[in-house]
C-alpha cells in the first residue's frame, strides 16, 4: 500500500498551476492507494459545483488534471476547516483510488468558529483493503505552546473520536518537530500510535519544513513536522520525503511524506 501526505498550501504558491500539474504526474507514476492533503482551500466568491465544492478547489483541480492525463479512477472527500487569508475556506481532504466506505469530519479544536484561523477539523475515509477496513484522516493540528488553542485539547479530541476498534492511520502536518522531546511529537507517540518513518526499512532525513514558512515564521531549522501514524505495528517497506527539490520538485512550503508499507 502506497501513502502520500502534503501539507500543499493551496493558491498560496507561485506557479500554482503548474505544480498541481507536477503533483499529479506524480501521482499517476506512483499510484497511491491514499493521500491525505492539508490547507486544501477554494475561494469564498466561487461558483459552487456540488454540495459544499466549490469550482477552484485545489481538490477538484489536481483531479482534473489527473483526468487530463488519463487518471480517472480517483475519488475525495473535502470538508471546509476555516477561513484562511480572508479569501479562502481552507480544508482539508483525502483522496483514494479505492471505493470509500464512510466518510468522516469532526471538529478537534476548541473552537468550531470557521472565523477563526485556528480552528481545526479532521477530515477521513473508510476504504476496504485486502477486505479489511481501513479508515485514513488528514489532520492538521496546531503548536505546543499555543495557549489559546491547546494541542493537547487538539489530540485527545482527535484520539477520543478515531475508530480504535480497526486499523487507521492519522496523516498530515501536526506542527511538531520530532526533534524536541517531551511535546507534541511524544505526546501522540504516548497515545500508542507507531511513527511509519520509525518503522520503515529504508529512509531518508524526514526533513518535511526548511526554514522559515507561514506559522514558523522565527524557524532557522530543518524540522519534521509532517508524519504518517498508525495505530497497528505494520511492515514499512520505504519512507520518503518528496518534493523537497532532490525527491521531485518543489510544489508547497512543506514537503510530502510517502511511505510503503508491505
Amino acid at each position: 500500500m502506497k501513502l502520500l501526505t502534503l501539507n500543499c498550501h493551496a493558491w498560496q504558491e507561485d506557479n500554482q498551476l503548474d505544480k498541481i500539474k507536477t503533483l499529479a504526474k506524480v501521482i499517476k507514476e506512483n499510484s497511491y492507494d491514499v493521500i491525505a492533503l492539508q490547507e486544501v482551500s477554494q475561494s469564498i466568491q466561487e461558483e459552487t459545483i456540488e454540495g459544499a465544492v466549490k469550482k477552484d478547489n485545489y481538490v477538484l483541480v489536481l483531479l482534473n488534471e489527473l483526468k487530463a492525463l488519463g487518471v480517472c479512477d480517483y475519488d475525495y472527500v473535502w470538508d471546509f476547516a476555516h477561513i484562511g487569508f480572508e479569501v479562502y475556506e481552507e480544508g482539508l481532504a483525502i483522496v483514494t483510488k479505492h471505493k470509500i466506505e464512510k466518510e468522516h469530519s469532526f471538529f478537534i479544536s476548541q473552537s468550531d468558529d470557521t472565523n477563526n484561523w485556528k480552528t481545526r477539523k479532521i477530515v477521513g475515509a473508510t476504504i476496504s483493503y485486502n477486505e479489511e477496513p481501513i479508515t485514513f484522516y488528514s489532520c492538521h493540528l496546531g503548536w505546543w505552546n499555543d495557549e489559546e488553542e491547546s494541542y493537547l485539547h487538539q489530540v485527545d479530541s482527535l484520539y477520543s473520536i478515531v475508530r480504535k476498534n480497526e486499523r487507521y492511520f492519522l496523516m498530515g502536518d501536526f506542527n511538531n518537530d520530532a526533534s524536541v522531546k517531551e511535546e507534541g511529537y511524544d505526546y501522540i507517540l504516548g497515545k500508542g500510535l507507531f511513527d511509519t518513518y520509525q518503522l520503515a526499512e529504508e529512509k531518508d532525513k524526514g526533513t518535511t519544513v526548511e526554514g522559515k514558512i507561514a506559522g514558523w515564521d522565527q524557524n532557522k531549522r530543518d524540522l519534521r513536522i509532517d508524519y504518517i501514524f498508525t495505530n497497528a505495528l505494520v511492515e514499512v517497506k520505504k519512507s520518503n520525503v518528496i518534493f523537497n527539490g532532490v525527491n521531485q520538485p518543489i510544489i508547497s512550503d512543506h514537503f510530502g511524506v510517502e511511505v510503503e508499507t508491505i
